[in-house]
């Protein structure tokens, strides 16, 4: 498992900043699976998917499920993406 925390090199997504705290994540379909690891961050969290996506998220020690409307993610907790179909696209916002 890894903290992305402390390790902003090599992210597999693609980030736009909109304001000091929102930002438009998209993760590629065509990027391994692999590399959506388990992960936790310093800060809570909400995201948000843009479009529809059968895109899954599972926070540790709960069953995946299918990312839609607005997800808290505390902070410190062990979460992952798991791969869907098509790119997904979020907006996160840093608490």
């Amino acid at each position: 498992m890894e903290d992305f925390g402390t390790n902003k090199t090599n992210l597999p997504f693609d980030e736009n900043q909109l304001s000091s705290n929102t930002f438009i994540r998209t993760f590629y379909q065509d990027q391994d699976s692999g590399d959506y690891q388990w992960h936790r961050d310093r800060e809570d969290r909400i995201i948000e998917s843009i479009e529809k996506t059968d895109w899954m998220f599972q926070i540790d020690n709960q069953l995946p499920k299918v990312i839609e409307g607005k997800v808290f993610v505390p902070k410190g907790v062990w979460h992952r993406v798991i791969k869907g179909q098509g790119d997904l696209k979020i907006k996160l916002t840093k608490l």
